[in-house]
């Protein structure tokens, strides 16, 4: 089993590489579009429209735009820490729980590449 070993060798961590790099790749073209719509002024034509509209689409404009830097941000967050998991299989240190000190199951690392938690140790943050 698994999660009896003190570490993951080097063909797991290559794998874990190799799903974490796509998933960088992927993270960051998302987060290229989501800063391409914030920057994007989105003028959809109502210059000529009554002022009423006009301001509803200014507000619904803002809206968007806040949406889109919490968006940013959260997505900022996700590839800094598939980076550091980068780091942490560099080190050999991967896939180690940061508060039990065991072995993180395989199968957990394959759907959150990130965790640095068991999920013995999210539960007792609870």
């Amino acid at each position: 089993m698994a999660e009896d070993r003190q570490k993951y060798g080097d063909t797991d961590l290559q794998e874990f590489k190799v799903l974490i790099q796509t998933k960088i790749d992927k993270a960051e073209r998302d987060l290229m579009l989501i800063r391409e719509s914030f920057i994007n002024n989105q003028n959809n034509g109502t210059d000529d429209t009554s002022p009423t509209f006009k301001a509803f689409e200014e507000g619904a404009e803002t809206l968007s735009k806040e949406q889109n830097a919490i968006l940013a941000g959260r997505q900022e967050k996700f590839v800094r820490d598939l980076k550091n998991a980068l780091i942490r299989i560099q080190n050999k240190t991967y896939g180690i729980c940061r508060v039990t000190g065991k072995l993180i199951p395989k199968d957990r690392l394959m759907a959150v590449p990130h965790a640095t938690l068991s999920i013995e140790a999210k539960n007792m943050q609870r």
